[in-house]
């Protein structure tokens, strides 16, 4: 973690009208670059919701950046308040700099930097379960950041990130998820960790696959439920549709030779949901 980051834990109030200021370079860092993300354990989050659903969901902050808009907000004015009190530092700074952290024409006037927060796969107890996403090497952040935030409309329990995924904390993903990266448990594992978790597993696990010959709305979804989804262009891998109880398809007309990953996900999800409520 950089010395930047490390001297502000007391919190206090800062204005910054420079470019060249180190820290507007460690959050321009932070948004730019996957492997300073994970060096340090934090990412960048847009927006005067997400500052909110951030420190309602008792996430650590280190930065709040409020532009001259923010500053004449009462709600973000209350927000800068609870994170210098969590020991933040507040940046003041103008539109210029905060388009150049976000990389946007027209920035949002509240910008946070938060600790990253994940759960370690042994964590996941079936028995406090309903629905768990478990993706599949998901490549896309704007797919993951959709996906966390429909399995959070559906009140699933979390999401199990599989292998080498796209970061869940890229500025992309993190906007895409409108806030429900906040709710909804991260769990990142190793395709043989998952293999051994699955093992133990006493609900259904079912998989979107070619091979699935059974129409996803066929299968008793009692939970907990495991909803595997595969990669977008090679679905998921042999080994894990074979740790599947059931593969399924989703039936489609037209010429489109498949949905899109987010969208899949949805549907699944709902059916999921349904079928839950109708039990």
């Amino acid at each position: 973690m950089s010395t930047e980051f490390k001297s502000h834990r007391q919190g206090s109030v800062k204005q910054i009208t420079s470019h060249s200021n180190p820290i507007v370079k460690e959050i321009k860092g932070l948004v730019a670059q996957r492997k300073h993300r994970r060096e340090s354990g934090l990412f960048v989050a847009e927006g005067l919701k997400l500052a909110t659903d951030a420190m309602n969901a008792g996430w650590g902050v280190r930065y709040l950046a409020i532009g001259p808009e923010g500053r004449e907000n009462k709600m973000a004015l209350e927000a800068a308040a609870k994170a210098k009190a969590r020991g933040a530092l507040i940046l003041e700074v103008n539109n210029a700099i905060l388009s150049a952290i976000t990389r946007r024409d027209n920035p949002q006037m509240v910008v946070g930097v938060y600790e990253q927060k994940t759960v370690p796969l042994s964590a996941v107890d079936p028995s406090h379960s309903k629905t768990w996403v478990c993706l599949d090497r998901v490549r896309d952040p704007g797919n993951l950041g959709t996906v966390i935030r429909t399995a959070d409309a559906v009140g699933a329990s979390g999401i199990i990130l599989i292998g080498e995924t796209t970061d869940p904390f890229a500025v992309e993903a993190v906007r895409a998820t409108m806030g429900s990266l906040f709710h909804m448990p991260l769990v990142r594992c190793t395709s043989d960790a998952f293999l051994k978790f699955r093992e133990t597993w006493p609900g259904p696990v079912v998989g979107t696959h070619l091979r699935g010959t059974k129409d996803y709305r066929e299968v008793d979804y009692r939970e907990p439920v495991l909803l595997m989804m595969g990669n977008e262009q090679s679905g998921l891998t042999d080994d894990l549709a074979d740790a599947c109880t059931d593969l399924v398809k989703i039936p489609q007309e037209g010429q489109a030779d498949s949905l899109n990953l987010a969208v899949a996900t949805a549907v699944m999800l709902f059916e999921v949901r349904r079928n839950y409520l109708k039990l």
